[in-house]
């Protein structure tokens, strides 16, 4: 095996890149994304995000002349292009016009002994705003994250190998057993903050947008502000659940507050508009009927909903209405969402509430495969049940909590 195939191998094995570069399209806006081998002579792709059809597949080589990678290599510093046309450094350059691109970042891959290794970067063929403290302090952080993977999986390939030969080597196996506990952590952590760093940019934007929606009366222009709001609002409920993902992890489960003090109904009407208005051309229908104030944390059944309606608009038949439902008798609290569509099938359904799993999706459905886990956590916390059953013609999720008998 070349060290290129075992590079390849190494990082096809990491859970978490096709996650970071899922979210490096999603924040940026870029077509292609990718973790790069950067050597003197090869410039191999390791890992590939492609919505533009690049054509690169993992294991694929590009002459490293070519690249601007390879002048990263040897300043080893990032380089960030909003616009090919008007960079003062970057406009004559011969790189983009062979590969047809407008936009583009790349930020170098280095080990913990200071050796470079290659490259996290991403293209697009129509110009972006990508030179922001916040993005090139996310791909920073995304490049450091798999730098310590590489590092982590290096030690622990070295252990093996050395256990292989001498049982002595048990407390080296058990020192990277804790490298990758702390991996675990570190990635954890990172998440928690950099979705707290997220929400403040995208509280502004919702802001302006619901501002110029006030304002604006012509049709073609509210058509693209309900658009920008929709996307707001998923990607605030990305971060949200990243948010979740990673508290449940470091705090030991998601924390509700329960509370009887004020109506259910109203929120959960709120978040069925909200969620429409980034897909004004679907059906909704609603059926509410609460006879009381619920005992629950509002703002968790909420995000319940959302989750469980954001995954029926995105995978349920585009031509059928998608249903809410809630109720409450006295003895329990119900909440279902149902779509219609291609049944789920036995394998995927085995895995559907598992964390990061997304089974088959199309291109255009993003997401972390995140929804449906912090949902069916927010359901162990109350005490209640996330069922799901789905066949031909009909999906439907079901939120079931017992209610506390009125003394």
């Amino acid at each position: 095996m070349t060290d290129f195939e075992r590079d390849l191998a190494a990082v096809q094995k990491m859970d978490a890149v096709p996650r970071i570069l899922d979210v490096v399209c999603s924040m940026t806006g870029m077509g292609f994304a990718a973790v790069a081998r950067v050597t003197g002579e090869h410039w191999v792709a390791l890992a590939v995000r492609d919505l533009i059809k690049f054509g690169l597949k993992p294991g694929g080589e590009l002459k490293v002349e070519t690249t601007i990678c390879r002048e990263i290599r040897d300043a080893g510093a990032p380089v960030v292009i909003d616009n090919v046309a008007e960079d003062e450094v970057y406009s004559g350059h011969p790189t983009p016009s062979m590969y047809g691109f407008q936009s583009y970042i790349s930020v170098p891959i280095v080990l913990a002994n200071g050796r470079f290794y290659g490259t996290l970067c991403a293209i697009d063929p129509k110009p972006r705003k990508l030179n922001t403290p916040e993005l090139i302090g996310m791909f920073k952080l995304f490049a450091e994250l798999i730098a310590y993977q590489l590092d982590a999986n290096e030690q622990l390939v070295t252990s093996r190998a050395e256990l292989a030969t001498s049982r002595a080597d048990l407390a080296s196996s058990e020192a990277n057993l804790l490298d990758a506990r702390k991996t675990a952590q570190l990635r954890e952590e990172f998440i928690a903050v950099l979705g707290h760093d997220l929400r403040n940019p995208i509280a502004s934007i919702d802001a302006g947008a619901t501002l110029l929606l006030k304002r604006e009366n012509n049709e073609e222009p509210r058509k693209i502000l309900l658009l920008m709001r929709g996307s707001v609002l998923r990607m605030a409920s990305l971060i949200d659940n990243l948010l979740d993902f990673a508290q449940g992890r470091l705090g030991g489960g998601i924390q509700i507050e329960r509370s009887t003090g004020e109506p259910l109904t109203p929120l959960l009407r709120q978040i069925v508009s909200e969620l429409h208005s980034g897909y004004p051309d679907r059906v909704i229908k609603t059926h509410i009927d609460l006879k009381e104030n619920v005992d629950c944390d509002r703002r968790r059944i909420g995000q319940v909903l959302s989750n469980l309606l954001g995954n029926a608009l995105t995978h349920g038949a585009t031509d059928k209405p998608v249903i809410v439902s809630a109720s409450s008798d006295g003895d329990a609290f119900e909440l279902s969402v149902s779509n219609a569509g291609d049944p789920i099938s036995a394998a995927t359904m085995e895995q559907l509430f598992q964390p990061f799993y997304r089974g088959s999706v199309r291109p255009s459905q993003q997401g972390l495969g995140l929804g449906l886990y912090i949902a069916s956590e927010i359901a162990r916390a109350h005490g209640a049940k996330l069922t799901v059953k789905s066949a031909p013609g009909e999906t439907r999720f079901t939120f079931t909590m017992p209610l506390p008998p009125s003394w």
